[in-house]
């Protein structure tokens, strides 16, 4: 999408309606301010838009990029937009969830539009009384289990790359892709 000059768009501030008296009946004038106007008038609308460009819902979808830039969200061209807009809308309470198993089943979501479930703690115990006995030792290692959502197969590779980037670096994560959601049974 261009914002450059935009044939027949007219200018909510035409410069010639602006010249003192004296230009206002000057044909050579009132020609040249038009020719700026036509100029302008681009620059105008995006201006008078500017809360709309800033909005990821509204934005032209040429501004989804640069909007997830500045918010750091995760932009592929290749998601439909609506995927795309949501995630640089959600993107704020996903770095506040990061490194959380929320964060990480709804990074997936936006991301790659698959379902996920993780279990596991990362080997985290605690207790809130003092000399307590101490718990079992846990497995250390957090499983995270995808399944197809939108698309009927899952990209291995993108979901290990985006758990990887996601997971606290000092916790094992293992990735297992079903077919379909897991069952209870068993667990």
């Amino acid at each position: 999408m261009s914002r450059a000059a935009v044939p027949g768009l007219p200018s909510r501030h035409p410069i010639g309606g602006l010249l003192p008296a004296l230009y206002a009946d000057d044909d050579f004038a009132q020609r040249f301010t038009a020719g700026l106007d036509t100029v302008l008038a681009p620059v105008f609308a995006t201006l008078d838009n500017l809360p709309a460009y800033l909005d990821p819902r509204l934005a032209p979808a040429d501004f989804v990029a640069w909007l997830a830039s500045w918010v750091g969200a995760d932009d592929d061209p290749g998601r439909p937009a609506e995927l795309r807009r949501e995630a640089v809308v959600r993107a704020v309470e996903l770095h506040r969830w990061r490194g959380t198993r929320r964060g990480l089943v709804e990074r997936l979501r936006l991301t790659l539009g698959v379902h996920a479930e993780v279990t596991g703690d990362g080997g985290a115990v605690w207790s809130r009384s003092p000399g307590t006995p101490l718990p079992p030792a846990p497995s250390g290692e957090v499983l995270v289990r995808v399944w197809p959502g939108r698309e009927p197969q899952v990209d291995a590779d993108r979901v290990r790359e985006v758990v990887r980037a996601h997971c606290p670096v000092h916790v094992p994560c293992r990735v297992e892709i079903l077919s379909g959601p897991p069952s209870d049974e068993g667990r």
